[in-house]
């Protein structure tokens, strides 16, 4: 029987701004006043649940935001897209989404999460996959082993060694060799995220570590990895799944590799900005985490160690230049010095990179418009940091309006935190957070866009993308297999 090919987003009819017959300031101020938490709701319908990430928030959350702020065919923005939550909710609700990273694993994952594929071309690909690698486990093993050796370089090799038993390697090896076989490129996509998936887990996996999708991973010598080949029929089945859910929308989506702190947007040009930015001090450590498949896909793991040294929140303090904070990040950072210079330095480095994001956000979004930013606060020798606090002020220091700051509490049954029910009552990892903040800010002054089209910056000029051509997925990092 033929599969009917599916498109995204899920049966949603495209909503309207919710109660039109309000001001946006008011409609932005009871959104924000109403209910964030979403305990007990289903987060993992359409392809939220391809692949696991930490710290997302429930997409429930954006959802609120895009149907009370904004209308069919506006412009959502994540300048910080990690797993695409806001981006596909955008699409599924009938807007344009734009997103930016430069994490090559959150561009993969939010491309496939966002691309529509055929139903019965990623089965037969998918099912085919798994049936050749078997075979070339079962008879051609020496030649898979030989393919394992030239496929790493030294450091890289040595990272696979210690975190990969040969049996595994060799079942990874197998898989990935098919998997790149596969000429469409979209099929070939899903089919590598169903690969990094099995990786990176919220428990189990195929490595010799634990605790890896909380970006926490240590080595248990005493661990039985699962055989990469039945998670990957597991995977592949429960992704393809998740594909049947799916119907033709009309939403729309770009992802770009980029920086927030330097957007290639043109001023005033987006209607709403939800975004949730790294944590200080890599308290959530990304790279930690997604260099366990990336090095599958071909990426040496110093060059990945470089790239980590790029992420906002990092521990570096090699090429940073600090900016001057306002007076309540500032009095924080002093409180922290006194305890830690180098901790000071750290945070100090983490709210002088959300200064050059907070300023980017404020010039490119249209004014009167809204941008919701999500964190969480952290501790730093014992002293509350108040993130959100320091973050509202330097909203309000880059031109924003400060609304409000929400508080939701984290439902710690679901959000992947590296947080634990039974840990003692006084350990680091039980002094993260428990609730995060929705910081609510609002750009008003008398700049007005002229036009309906999204203009991004070139070093050369400018070019211009109107709603019915942003239908593309550009992931620079990305590399074929």
């Amino acid at each position: 029987m033929t599969i009917q090919q599916l498109r995204l987003p899920l049966s949603i009819k495209p909503s309207v701004s919710q109660r039109p017959d309000l001001p946006y300031r008011t409609r932005f101020k009871s959104a924000l006043a109403g209910d964030l938490n979403f305990h007990g709701k289903n987060s993992a319908y359409a392809s939220h649940n391809f692949h696991s990430f930490p710290a997302k928030f429930p997409p429930q959350l954006p959802r609120k935001f895009i149907e009370w702020l904004t209308n069919p065919e506006d412009l959502v923005l994540d300048p910080m897209m990690g797993s695409g939550t806001t981006v596909l909710e955008a699409f599924l609700l009938g807007r344009r989404g734009l997103g930016f990273d430069i994490d090559p694993l959150a561009l993969r994952l939010c491309k496939a999460k966002v691309t529509p594929a055929s139903l019965q071309k990623v089965t037969d690909a998918g099912y085919q996959t798994l049936e050749q690698a078997n075979i070339a486990l079962q008879h051609d093993a020496t030649s898979l082993a030989t393919l394992l050796d030239n496929r790493f370089d030294g450091a890289t090799r040595e990272f696979v060694d210690y975190w990969f038993l040969p049996e595994t390697q060799l079942e990874l090896m197998a898989l990935i060799c098919e998997i790149e076989k596969v000429q469409d490129v979209i099929i070939r996509e899903f089919l590598e995220l169903a690969f990094s998936a099995i990786i990176i887990t919220k428990s189990g996996g195929v490595s010799m570590a634990r605790d890896l999708a909380h970006t926490r991973p240590h080595r248990v010598s005493n661990k039985t990895p699962r055989s990469a080949i039945a998670q990957y029929r597991y995977r592949l089945k429960k992704n393809i799944q998740s594909l049947v859910e799916l119907i033709a929308g009309k939403g729309n989506v770009i992802l770009l590799e980029g920086n927030a702190q330097s957007l290639t947007l043109k001023d005033n040009s987006v209607d709403l900005i939800i975004t949730s930015p790294p944590y200080a001090a890599n308290a959530i450590d990304y790279m930690r985490a997604h260099k366990f498949s990336l090095v599958w896909f071909g990426y040496p793991i110093k060059e990945l160690s470089q790239l980590r040294r790029q992420y906002i929140g990092g521990e570096s303090l090699v090429d940073v230049q600090l900016l001057e904070m306002p007076d309540y990040p500032a009095q924080a950072l002093a409180k922290i010095a006194k305890r830690d210079k180098k901790k000071a330095r750290v945070l100090h480095r983490y709210y002088s990179e959300m200064t050059r994001c907070l300023s980017e956000m404020y010039r490119v979004l249209k004014p009167g418009r809204a941008a919701i930013v999500v964190v969480g606060t952290s501790t730093m020798r014992g002293l509350n940091t108040e993130t959100h606090i320091c973050l509202g002020e330097i909203g309000k220091n880059s031109g924003f309006d400060l609304v409000d700051i929400a508080v939701r509490k984290l439902d710690r049954d679901k959000r992947m935190m590296p947080a634990r029910k039974n840990a003692q009552p006084n350990s680091q990892i039980e002094e993260r957070m428990h609730e995060e903040y929705v910081i609510g800010l609002y750009k008003t002054t008398d700049r007005l866009l002229k036009g309906d089209q999204l203009c991004l910056k070139k070093s050369d000029g400018e070019f211009c993308l109107r709603p019915e051509s942003m239908m593309r997925c550009l992931t620079q990092s990305a590399r074929p297999g």
